[in-house]
């Protein structure tokens, strides 16, 4: 499943706007933090963080976009194929899933209530600033770095954490209509919070859709996490002589990304050069397969659900790739959300309704298969 030569064949590249996400005032604003206050950070939200940090290049971006394949909902190269993942995503973010329910939209925003108790401001201040841009209802980023600075300035250092925790669900993990943290980011930073329900799921789920919509509309701007998924490309493109301990680790040690030619480098890329098992994966605990018997693996995001096939990314786990064809993958759902109009429960039937397909045993000596943990959930 794979050669050392480059496939013949040439691809028609696409035009691809890419949206960069402003993080130089979150940047300025975590360097106010010591190294004390940086290690609580972390305890508590992951490396969430540190995706800030990244630089991401919009040309590795828009090239790996044009590779999208929508009706297996991968990248489709020559003689393989990438997926994203779970297990690469929870790596990523710094957020497991172990023995944690992953964030889901119920369709209701957050009352301001429960925001203005984390942000430390008065409901009736929130109920001011906050803003409506084209039916997207949220809270200035403005405001929160604001308030940001002067809890710094007034050494209320676990309150900074946890808005600037807030703005980097907003600004970077699920980023939408700019200079606005729109009440679905929220939404999923209260939900980790006080529940610590993962986003992990609800990130993967918006590359996906992200990904679809530009097949569907080839003028759409990417709006998305790219620094989780630059971070994701990199780990599979370079390899690595020493072993980093988690993916973040692993984009910093790697200098070639910084000298790369994206676009040529994708499309001379082959299966025997990929980095299919990147080191940091090694002694992971399980890799999700199927969800309660299906094909698969639902994700739900901030605004709809969306799936993906985890059989295509055995390869990525360690697993030999033998055949698999598209008949065997299942049906691919999609559903967009109107928070008026349409309700999870609605969601949850047509995941219900997707048809069950027999799956044969799979033994592997890097990790175990197990099924999916939220099932009881949809």
């Amino acid at each position: 499943m794979g050669s050392n030569q480059a496939p013949s064949f040439k691809k028609r590249f696409y035009h691809v706007k890419i949206k960069s996400l402003e993080v130089a005032s979150l940047q300025e604003l975590g360097q106010q933090m010591s190294q004390l206050q940086c290690q609580a950070f972390r305890k508590t939200y992951g490396k969430i963080w540190y995706l800030a940090m990244i630089e991401v290049s919009v040309d590795a971006i828009a090239s790996l976009t044009q590779y999208y394949d929508q009706p297996l909902r991968c990248f489709m190269f020559g003689d393989f194929q990438l997926v994203l993942t779970v297990e690469a995503f929870e790596g990523i973010l710094g957020c497991p899933l172990g023995g944690r329910k992953p964030y889901l939209f119920f369709g209701l925003y957050p009352f301001m209530a429960r925001i203005a108790k984390v942000v430390k401001v008065s409901t009736q201040e929130l109920d001011r600033v906050k803003q409506n841009r084209n039916g997207v209802v949220g809270i200035p980023r403005k405001h929160l770095e604001e308030k940001a600075r002067a809890l710094a300035d007034q050494g209320e250092w676990t309150s900074f954490i946890d808005v600037l925790a807030l703005l980097v669900f907003g600004v970077v993990l699920f980023p939408n209509v700019d200079g606005l943290v729109d009440l679905a980011a929220i939404d999923a930073f209260l939900a980790y919070h006080h529940s610590k329900e993962s986003p992990v799921i609800a990130v993967m789920a918006d590359a996906f859709d992200t990904f679809d919509q530009r097949c569907e509309k080839s003028n759409t701007r990417i709006v998305y996490c790219t620094p989780a998924l630059y971070v994701w490309l990199v780990s599979h493109m370079f390899h690595h002589e020493s072993r980093p301990i988690c993916p973040l680790q692993g984009h910093y040690m790697c200098v070639e990304k910084g000298k790369a030619n994206w676009e040529e480098i994708l499309a001379n890329m082959v299966g025997a050069s990929v980095n299919w098992f990147p080191r940091w994966k090694e002694g992971g605990a399980g890799v999700l397969c199927s969800c309660e018997g299906f094909p698969n693996i639902p994700l739900m995001r901030t605004r709809g659900c969306i799936n993906y096939n985890p059989v295509l990314a055995i390869r990525q786990v360690g697993y030999p790739m033998r055949e698999c064809c598209r008949k065997s993958l299942g049906i691919m759902l999609r559903v967009n959300l109107n928070h008026t109009l349409c309700s999870p429960p609605r969601v949850r039937h047509v995941v219900v309704c997707l048809n069950p397909m027999p799956r044969g045993p799979l033994n592997s000596a890097h990790c175990n298969l197990y099924n999916c943990p939220w099932g009881d959930c949809l």
